[in-house]
């Protein structure tokens, strides 16, 4: 929890815990003009909790903007669901486009009660992200899309991404570095150069408008970009955590 990065939260919240946060930052902000769900995991993966908490908070408070984060495995299957709820951004990681470079990513899809390996699996996911953000975009859903550039694997593959799913109806894409974890599969793996990182935005703005401003903030981030003030809301977080970051620089 004292990390910095995406998918990482101080705790799990019930669809009323999350309306009580809600409902305290909103006391305390002013400015408060957007929700949205980032993790830790996949949004779509227990869709009713997700349901639920957006619709509490919808009724507390209906003028709020929604954004919603996600893989795309599941998003064909709760598209509708997610434009009748008046979502109005929504955030798709797409790693690859081709089957053969994310089965180098993912081991293997949990879909629909089979677990597929290799490229049939990563084939799978492909195909429902596409479809996924094809179907939003239709019906005037602003999708993002991001994608992780890992060296080796999809670095070369990014401007392929990028006009495919601009194809679909993405209106823009977050081009973001590897976040090396220790004790998971990229662990090893160096973190993305930020210079490979701006070459491949130079180069794909030539077709879609890029997000340049990422911050890869916490799933339980709270305040302004750079400025996550979540620990003055969330019992419990490491307080020290934000100063020892600045300590090690």
């Amino acid at each position: 929890m004292n990390e910095s990065r995406p998918g990482v939260t101080s705790e799990i919240l019930s669809p009323e815990q999350a309306l009580a946060r809600f409902q305290k930052v909103s006391e305390k902000l002013d400015n408060l003009s957007v929700v949205g769900i980032a993790g830790p995991g996949d949004g779509l993966a227990n869709w009713k909790p997700t349901k639920k908490t957006l619709e509490l908070i919808r009724q507390a408070d209906p003028n709020i903007t929604f954004c919603l984060s996600t893989n795309g495995l599941n998003l064909p299957l709760y598209a509708a669901e997610i434009i009748d709820l008046g979502i109005q951004h929504v955030t798709v990681t797409v790693n690859s486009i081709d089957p053969n470079i994310g089965a180098s990513i993912y081991r293997d899809i949990h879909y629909q009660g089979e677990i597929l390996n290799g490229s049939e699996g990563a084939e799978v996911l492909m195909n429902n992200q596409l479809q996924g953000i094809k179907d939003l975009a239709e019906n005037e859903v602003l999708v993002k899309v991001n994608m992780v550039m890992i060296e080796g694997i999809n670095d070369f593959h990014i401007p392929e991404i990028v006009k495919k799913v601009k194809e679909m109806g993405a209106f823009t894409s977050n081009i973001m570095p590897l976040i090396p974890v220790e004790d998971t599969v990229f662990g090893s793996y160096p973190q993305t150069s930020m210079a490979k990182i701006k070459e491949a935005r130079k180069v794909c703005r030539e077709v879609l408008p890029q997000m340049c401003h990422c911050k890869q903030c916490r799933a339980d981030a709270i305040g302004l970009l750079g400025k996550d003030i979540s620990e003055l809301f969330i019992e419990g977080r490491n307080k020290c955590a934000c100063a020892c970051k600045k300590e090690a620089g």
